[in-house]
């Protein structure tokens, strides 16, 4: 199949996912996660209809930018790990950045916004599990708490939902607890109507669980190898 069909495929089951618990499919977003992918791929997704594109590591989406510039509304966010010592090259490639797992990076994303003259739209990513290898701010850590509080200063960003990537089971259900609890976490800040802080974004589900995020609330799906087929190990 094409990645035209594949797209065409993922939004018929992302509708019928929608359908079974009474929500709009329009209000879901299909993300494209590029990582990997050439850019000729990349316009070919675009040309099927993709508009947001997620990128995992600063280095390769610079190296690979100016050959995508001509898809002027597309958006690029950033949904690996960030260092913060990129965060200046981040807001100058990028138009969000949905992986912020520290006050200390949401500070110098911050700064690197205000030196850039942007509002730059970021998510909080969530650790829902125990794996060592997934980041995110662990759902019981004062961190959290901490970030929120910090809203306020940081003037530059607009924290606008969470994300998370579940721990991996080879059953797509096996995840919806994990998505049961970001829901819930996120649904319990909005509760607090913290200053400068809206939690309209609920990044979850990708290409083997989405449905089932979907179906817990997600309104971003992040889906790579079902619409450019299966990547490269990394070396």
């Amino acid at each position: 199949m094409s990645i035209a069909d594949n797209i065409a495929a993922i939004r018929e089951r992302m509708a019928r996912a929608a359908a079974k618990v009474g929500r709009n499919p329009d209000s879901i977003t299909l993300m494209g996660v590029s990582k990997t992918v050439e850019p000729e791929r990349i316009k070919e997704a675009y040309a099927a209809g993709i508009r947001i594109f997620g990128e995992n590591r600063v280095q390769e989406f610079g190296e690979k930018s100016a050959a995508l510039a001509d898809l002027k509304d597309a958006e690029w966010h950033l949904i690996g790990h960030l260092q913060s010592n990129k965060s200046n090259k981040a807001v100058e490639l990028f138009h969000a950045i949905d992986s912020v797992d520290s006050l200390r990076l949401a500070e110098r994303l911050n700064e690197a916004a205000m030196q850039s003259g942007k509002k730059l739209p970021v998510l909080i990513e969530i650790k829902v599990g125990e794996e060592e290898s997934k980041a995110g701010i662990p759902l019981d850590s004062p961190d959290l708490d901490t970030l929120l509080l910090a809203a306020p200063q940081l003037q530059n960003l607009q924290i606008s939902g969470l994300m998370t990537v579940p721990p991996f089971t080879e059953d797509p259900e096996g995840a919806r607890p994990y998505f049961r609890l970001l829901r819930d976490l996120r649904d319990t800040i909005a509760a607090r109507n913290l200053s400068s802080i809206t939690m309209n974004a609920l990044s979850m589900g990708m290409s083997h669980d989405f449905e089932v995020a979907i179906q817990e609330g997600s309104t971003c799906v992040r889906v790579g190898s079902a619409i450019f087929g299966s990547r490269p190990k990394p070396s």
